[in-house]
């Protein structure tokens, strides 16, 4: 079942995407700072927040999957069939 930050990701374009995955990255290394210095009160928010990265990473990839050629995806299978 799909979560509902995964239907929103597939709602944005490509740009937009790109643009909120730099903008958690930069979210994410101030919580992991803040955490070092004096602790944050929720340190799960630092869970969430890798995880959001994750996702749009898989999105990322998921459309850049999706724009290949039949050519370039049998190099990729024959690729993924050898490890």
């Amino acid at each position: 079942m799909a979560t509902k930050k995964f239907i929103e990701l597939q709602e944005f374009a490509d740009e937009q995407l790109a643009n909120e995955l730099k903008e958690t990255q930069v979210q994410y290394n101030k919580l992991k700072f803040d955490h070092a210095m004096q602790g944050l009160e929720s340190p799960i928010a630092i869970r969430g927040v890798r995880r959001d990265i994750a996702r749009m990473k898989s999105e990322i990839r998921r459309r850049e999957v999706a724009k290949l050629t039949p050519e370039q995806l049998s190099k990729r299978t024959k690729i993924r069939n050898r490890k």
